[in-house]
């Protein structure tokens, strides 16, 4: 038997011999060295992607800010509703790109994986930093939305799919907090966004480019990480699953985690906690529920008996923490980012 390919010198020798299996050989190199380009072009893809979420979503954010700020949107709905409109963005487009393009275990992975890290890798980051030991106690209440939204759906992904009827649940069911959120916490609201009113009023023409820019910078990075993760996950063996749980769900995550760190460096740790708690039940309620109402997921048998209920587990350790009045030291965060380096490592192995 013969490779299928060959060094020059080998081919040259066989061109008197076997001028077709010369040529048979020429050809198998060649579509060895296409397959290795069209790695790296997916590599590519990947990181493009990933780069264009983060700055779409931090120019869409700054945008959407800056233009509630000009029509004299109340600060309150501006905290509740656009910043975690907009900070959950990559996440929507890249789980809708995902249902509609036939990967489900994309489009789920992506917010189970984002909910995880959030926990995990984003505290665990801040607080390494600098130890998180006060928070707004109001952030409890938040607290069992979470566990609520992650105890509804481990119900939901032991079932095949989730379909429209459980999407629309999840949208009822977050309007329902936004509103309670609106009535019981304006104090709590205002406060968080000081920060945000602070900021430069910007000229229209640079709140359009900021919005549509951004909006235009999130499509293609969910489209670019989308197809280079896909064709990565299909060419080394690795499920889909695992793609979206990983490189998708970090990826999506990079707003709240550069967010986080620069938080922790002016020690202001705790403000993370209560947008880590918001983001993840915008990422159950609002991403899977809009994404389930256009297209339904397709729900795998892992998520059902091991990446959920990991999920579920650790929120509910991140509610003790916030019950218990602990804090988070840095020996916890080493724990909580040390759990996550072992949980990437299971999800390879599952």
């Amino acid at each position: 038997m013969y490779s299928r390919t060959c060094t020059p010198q080998k081919c040259d020798a066989l061109e008197g011999t076997n001028p077709r299996l010369r040529s048979h050989l020429r050809n198998g190199d060649l579509e060895q060295r296409q397959r290795q380009e069209t790695r790296v072009l997916d590599a590519m893809f990947v990181a493009g992607g990933l780069v264009g979420l983060y700055f779409g979503a931090e120019w869409l954010l700054r945008g959407a800010v800056a233009l509630s700020m000009r029509l004299a949107i109340p600060t309150l709905i501006v905290s509740l509703v656009i910043v975690g409109f907009g900070t959950s963005m990559p996440e929507l487009l890249v789980s809708i790109r995902a249902a509609l393009a036939g990967s489900p275990d994309i489009a789920l992975g992506n917010v189970i994986g984002s909910n995880t890290a959030n926990i995990l890798l984003i505290i665990g980051v801040c607080a390494l930093i600098f130890p998180i030991t006060h928070w707004d106690s109001n952030v409890r209440h938040d607290a069992l939305v979470m566990v609520g939204a992650s105890v509804l759906l481990l119900a939901l992904v032991q079932f095949e799919a989730i379909g429209r009827l459980a999407g629309l649940l999840m949208v009822v069911l977050l309007i329902t907090y936004l509103l309670y959120t609106y009535r019981m916490s304006k104090t709590r609201a205002e406060a968080l966004s000081q920060d945000i009113v602070q900021q430069k009023k910007l000229k229209p023409a640079m709140i359009a480019l900021l919005i549509l820019g951004g909006l235009a910078t999130l499509f293609v990075g969910a489209e670019l990480l989308i197809r280079g993760a896909t064709n990565l996950a299909r060419y080394f063996g690795i499920s889909e699953a695992v793609i979206g749980l990983t490189v998708v769900a970090v990826g999506t995550s990079l707003p709240e985690l550069a967010t986080g760190i620069m938080s922790a460096m002016k020690r202001h740790s705790d403000i993370m906690i209560g947008n880590v708690v918001g983001s993840n039940i915008f990422n159950i309620l609002f991403i899977l529920g809009v994404t389930s109402l256009l297209h339904p997921i397709g729900v795998d048998q892992r998520f059902g008996w091991f990446d959920v209920p990991i999920m579920l587990l650790v929120t509910l350790g991140l509610a003790g923490f916030l019950f218990s009045k602990m804090g988070i030291t840095r020996i916890a965060a080493g724990a909580m980012l040390a759990g996550y380096a072992g949980y990437t490592v299971l999800l390879v192995q599952v």
